[in-house]
């Protein structure tokens, strides 16, 4: 199952619980949307496609591709509020983080941290 098709099955669940919710809701046919999360929303019409994802709030790229749901929404407005103290703690949580999920050791994770602060450090001087 391609990214869309699953952020799509996923908004639907949260946000309507049922498929003929949403259908009904957006007035597209049952069969349509069932079609589409089994097969794949690339099948499926254009217009379809961005009628369900605008209704699901989910914007997307020129390409089609998944631009920003919701949560990416969110935690982007959130991160513009912030001084550039509070940018540079989150970025340096993400990029933690994103090893972690990498199953990088923790050890690696923090010499790179300080090889980083200790080239910002003499960049500053």
């Amino acid at each position: 199952m391609d990214d869309l098709t699953a952020l799509i099955k996923a908004e639907i669940k949260r946000q309507y619980k049922s498929i003929r919710r949403f259908s009904a809701e957006i007035d597209v046919p049952q069969s349509t949307i069932i079609s589409a999360m089994r097969k794949g929303v690339s099948g499926t019409a254009f217009e379809t496609v961005l009628k369900m994802c605008n209704a699901l709030d989910i914007k997307l790229s020129v390409n089609g591709s998944v631009f920003m749901d919701r949560e990416k929404s969110e935690l982007l407005s959130a991160f513009s509020q912030l001084d550039e103290i509070g940018k540079h703690t989150v970025k340096t949580v993400c990029s933690v983080e994103t090893l972690r999920c990498k199953n990088v050791p923790l050890m690696t994770i923090v010499n790179a941290a300080l090889e980083k602060k200790k080239n910002t450090s003499n960049h500053d001087k």
